[in-house]
């Protein structure tokens, strides 16, 4: 089963990887830039597995770059929120 067959276990996922983004010493510019990079992937490359992630995929699909940034602000706060 993979981590984006559930939304929790994708939040857990993403939230995990932050945690150790950040325990690295890692900024949050470069954490925000590697979050766009992600949706930007996902988007071109993943059919979303659930009604979340279908979703996120339609917001991103029509928003423009800087409203794509945002949404990958919104979704590292989401697990920073989690976690």
């Amino acid at each position: 089963m993979s981590v984006l067959d559930n939304w929790d276990q994708w939040k857990d996922f993403l939230g995990e990887r932050l945690h150790q983004a950040e325990s690295e010493g890692m900024n949050h510019n470069v954490i925000s830039d590697v979050a766009y990079q992600v949706g930007e992937y996902l988007a071109a490359q993943v059919e979303p597995k659930n009604e979340q992630e279908r979703v996120l995929a339609e917001l991103w699909k029509v928003a423009d770059e800087s409203e794509q940034h945002a949404i990958a602000n919104m979704m590292v706060k989401l697990v920073q929120h989690d976690h």
